[in-house]
């Protein structure tokens, strides 16, 4: 699979997130939510009229722009085989702290006269992948990777697809980004739902009632996040045919405390002060000043640091953040393995992590698969992660949770201990995990995913040696947000296209 090597090189999808209580389990979990009450009047209402953005991308023109960007991509695809018209919507939503804003989402809207192109068409609800750039847009074809990954495995091939770009993104107003606040960016997806449904009317995009939820990495955390939410509801205005959660962190209070007591994993001196941040703009009061939690060097610009104008390459090489000395190098623990997170110019004060790691001690969290959540910490922070976790209630309709055992940014711990609680909650709808490192057997349904992946990963691995450079390093530089992103939208696609048979 010679071709798919510049494909994992050129994709550039990023990772992790958390938010609010939501329902299920027993003794001291976060308990149910309260149904919601109507939304205010103005939020998923439309600012303005549909945008078109460019004209219609026929699909060869699509996967000779894919191609482009990666070559080879079309293989993993398959070949477009409807024209794609892109909408660029914005809408009425709240932030994290509950004021009124605004936000975009992309519409990606199929036509063609092939089958899957014509008639009412099933729409995606797609969340993104974590961007520290401000100016990150789904509807931009021309130059976002994952929206023309995303475009070419859905939109051509007959999904209507609905690509919010979160409150913070793409000329919205607010001045930071919610980030992994499960109730505020769940609201919000709906919100952008309910503009583009407002919409679809005017733009030619005939709706089939049959809808499906996504999101990778961050997106995962917030597709679940949505799923939860729109069960809250009620079910009368959403009810997802499936949910797929890609490479998502959904047990972030096992992942921040994973993290704190020394397994630290990339992009975690980005993810973690974006997260803060939102996390104190959204009221959680992590902090009385940022200097508490970071070292002098980072503290007086980090709190509107992320998202910026500027790539997180750029906001390294200017001395904002470093790349990875999470921790100081004398402090304790230190997992084997886990040295590069541990050095001179650290981001977060020993003191700090110390505070957190006592919290710990006193209030352990993970008992049990089925009440991983019976546990009272007292530490802020630990609190917004424990807050923030989905293992707080039980799928209502079919869903699938698909990542790679080897994944160095998000771990498949993740996957694994998600599916531990759901398991635990007597599901009454099919709950499908797919690790993508797994070797399949003849009759594994999701076997075209997963040796693509393993093929895909051997042709990175021959490579890097033949250029080289390290294999191992090119694998874990490249797993999370290039390797495993395309196979898990793959087995999403196949997933969403068995439950539209149900």
């Amino acid at each position: 699979m010679r071709s798919a090597v510049p494909l994992l090189l050129a994709l550039t999808l990023s990772a992790c997130g958390g938010g609010s209580p939501g329902g299920g389990g027993g003794g001291t979990q976060v308990p149910p939510p309260a149904p919601l009450p109507p939304p205010p009047a103005e939020r998923g209402t439309l600012v303005g009229a549909p945008a078109a953005v460019g004209g219609a991308i026929e699909p060869g023109a699509l996967a000779a722009l894919l191609d482009a960007g990666f070559s080879g991509a079309t293989k993993i695809t398959g070949n477009p085989q409807c024209a794609i018209r892109t909408y660029s919507v914005r809408y009425h939503t709240l932030g994290g702290a509950g004021e009124a804003t605004e936000a975009s989402t992309a519409i990606l809207v199929p036509s063609g006269t092939a089958a899957a192109c014509v008639g009412a068409r099933p729409v995606l609800l797609y969340a993104h992948a974590t961007s520290f750039e401000k100016s990150y847009d789904m509807a931009n074809l021309q130059a976002n990777r994952e929206a023309q990954l995303l475009a070419a495995m859905f939109a051509a091939r007959g999904f209507i697809v609905v690509a919010p770009n979160y409150a913070g993104y793409a000329g919205s107003a607010l001045s930071y980004h919610p980030y992994m606040d499960a109730a505020q960016q769940s609201a919000d997806m709906i919100d952008a739902l309910r503009a583009a449904r407002r919409a679809f009317g005017g733009i030619g995009a005939p709706d089939s009632g049959k809808l499906l939820v996504a999101g990778y990495s961050q997106g995962g955390h917030v597709a679940l996040a949505t799923q939860r939410a729109m069960q809250a509801m009620g079910g009368g205005e959403f009810a997802p045919a499936a949910v797929a959660g890609l490479s998502g962190p959904y047990a972030m209070a096992q992942f921040g405390d994973t993290q704190f007591a020394g397994s630290p994993r990339i992009g975690v001196t980005a993810f973690l002060p974006m997260l803060i941040s939102a996390a104190q703009r959204g009221g959680a009061a992590l902090y009385a000043a940022p200097q508490q939690v970071y070292e002098d060097q980072y503290a007086a610009t980090i709190e509107t640091l992320l998202p910026g104008a500027i790539s997180l390459n750029e906001q390294v090489a200017s001395g904002k953040l470093p790349i990875t000395a999470l921790f100081a190098a004398d402090s304790m623990p230190q997992a084997s393995g886990y040295g590069k997170y541990f050095g001179a110019d650290n981001l977060i004060r020993t003191s700090y992590r110390d505070g957190y790691l006592a919290d710990m001690a006193a209030n352990p969290c993970e008992r049990s698969a089925a009440t991983p959540l019976d546990c009272a910490p007292a530490h802020p922070l630990r609190k917004f992660f424990r807050n923030n976790d989905l293992r707080t209630y039980t799928p209502g309709s079919p869903l699938m949770l698909c990542g790679g055992s080897g994944d160095p940014t998000v771990p498949y711990l993740n996957s694994v201990s998600a599916g531990r609680y759901f398991h635990a909650q007597a599901l009454q709808h099919p709950l499908v995990e797919i690790d993508l490192d797994d070797i399949p057997g003849l009759s594994d349904p999701y076997r075209t995913p997963k040796l693509g992946f393993i093929a895909a990963k051997v042709a990175l691995r021959a490579d890097a040696i033949n250029n080289g450079k390290s294999a191992d390093d090119a694998v874990e530089s490249n797993y999370h947000a290039a390797l495993a992103a395309p196979f898990c939208m793959l087995a999403a696609r196949d997933f969403f296209e068995t439950a539209q048979k149900r």
